[in-house]
Parts: C-alpha cells; structure tokens; sequence
C-alpha cells in the first residue's frame, strides 16, 4: 500500500468557515465511498448545505513543506 484515502466531512458555519471532521482513513477509494453511505443514515451527515471530501495521500511523505 502505497497511499490511504482520508474521509472528511464538513458543515458550513457561514462566512467561508467550516467544522471538519476526519470520518477515518481507508486503504481505497472504494472503502472511503462505503464509509461515506453508511454515515448517510445520521443525523448530522444528510444536511445538503454539508459535505464529503475524500483526499489521497501517500505513506510517508511531509502533507506540506515550507521553503526556509
């Protein structure tokens, strides 16, 4: 496994704001999908004015990296 797949869901809290909420970490796209309709079923998750946002990232390497 080269990469996991991070869900996120989200609440707009206006203004440009949001409330994120890292759902889990998934080893597919596919996990992350199945994950993301389970949470579909509660309350909290269904609101249209939220989201989900799956993102990829690879095992062992910096998310970010700033130039001195």
């Amino acid at each position: 496994m080269e990469a996991v797949f991070l869900l996120w869901h989200f609440h707009d809290l206006g203004d440009g704001k949001t409330d994120d909420e890292l759902v889990g970490i998934y080893s597919s796209v596919d996990e992350a999908e199945a994950a993301k309709g389970r949470k579909l079923a509660f309350e909290g998750f269904r609101s249209p004015s939220d989201g989900f946002l799956i993102n990829r990232h690879a095992l062992n390497r910096d998310g970010w990296s700033r130039s001195a």
